[in-house]
């Protein structure tokens, strides 16, 4: 059945003031008649506005754990599936489908100078025609320069170009097999957390934590399971609902992920835990400590907004009730 009318033209959301460019075409996005879609995540996802989160961030980097804050960002929009971008409107051969869309944003300080992380995920809401992620891209910028990586689903393969400041990455183009990507873990668990995978799996990693290891983006071997979170550092959005943790663990690299979100519709993430430690090679040199340490993003804020066409200082008002202040807590 076909989805309503949807905003289309929203510019690439800026790392430092969440804003982007308005724009007036729709376009309707198309879906097979064989998906179901409930009632309820029409009206959530289909409403014309974005969903933010606002989390404070404390970041495992250089055998230190640093404070920031992170933003997620999930909206739906129309997604063309062969170019591998937005529908931005005019002439196009292509019928596109409708994908949820994350930003995941990281801001934290080290010493002197800081970091900013973007990560982007376009998961593709009927499951049934297009049951794996179409892209993943992720930039990380700091004082010393910026890398990207990129993945693309074509021709039955994920498609990775990656490029670098750093002599021993430099610029790469290599494929992976179609597997499970963690990246797009948090989007598949917003859509239907039943649809996440338990047990033993083959897993492309994280391309944030690899990037920040300085490991090469490689289908590796990972076990997950899900189960009733009993911890106390993570809270619902309304006292008393029950909360979920996704945990995945990399036996290989030492390295455990977990992910904590609300049990009920729309599985709100409460925040994450990301344990590993800071060693990284280049060539025959092993940099930083074996000794294992957390990253923990715990929610603050979230609210529903069209945040695209709020852009005028007048707007900044927003962004004070989201607690989205700059770095720290």
């Amino acid at each position: 059945m076909p989805f309503m009318h949807q905003l289309t033209i929203c510019a690439a959301c800026s790392l430092l003031l969440l804003a982007c460019s308005s724009g007036s075409e729709k376009a309707k996005t198309v879906v097979p008649a064989a998906t179901p879609v409930p009632a309820e995540f029409s009206r959530y996802w289909y409403a014309g506005q974005a969903e933010l989160s606002r989390y404070q961030l404390q970041q495992n980097r250089y055998d230190d754990i640093h404070p920031g804050e992170a933003v997620l960002v999930f909206v739906t929009e129309d997604f063309l599936p062969t170019k591998q971008v937005k529908m931005e409107g005019g002439k196009t051969n292509e019928t596109a489908t409708s994908v949820l869309k994350m930003n995941q944003m990281r801001r934290f300080t080290t010493g002197i100078y800081d970091y900013s992380i973007n990560t982007s995920v376009f998961t593709p809401v009927a499951a049934n025609q297009f049951p794996h992620t179409f892209k993943v891209a992720t930039s990380v910028q700091d004082w010393c320069g910026q890398t990207y990586t990129q993945l693309n689903l074509r021709r039955n393969q994920y498609q990775l170009e990656a490029h670098s400041y750093f002599q021993q990455e430099a610029d790469q183009m290599d494929s992976l097999e179609v597997v499970v990507l963690e990246d797009e873990l948090w989007t598949r668990l917003r859509l239907d957390p039943k649809t996440l995978p338990l047990g033993q799996l083959h897993i492309v990693p994280g391309t944030v934590a690899s990037r920040l290891r300085h490991q090469p983006l490689r289908v590796e071997t990972a076990s997950a399971e899900l189960v009733p979170y009993r911890g106390a550092v993570f809270k619902p959005a309304q006292a008393g609902a029950a909360l979920q943790a996704y945990t995945l663990t990399y036996p290989d690299t030492k390295r455990t992920l977990t992910i904590v979100f609300e049990q009920a519709f729309p599985y709100l993430i409460a925040g994450w835990e990301d344990t590993y430690n800071g060693q990284m090679h280049f060539g025959n040199q092993t940099y930083g400590s074996a000794k294992p340490l957390t990253t923990r993003a715990i929610r603050t804020t979230t609210l529903k907004s069209d945040y695209w066409q709020r852009h005028t200082r007048a707007d900044s008002v927003l962004r004070r009730e989201l607690g989205a202040t700059g770095f720290g807590n």
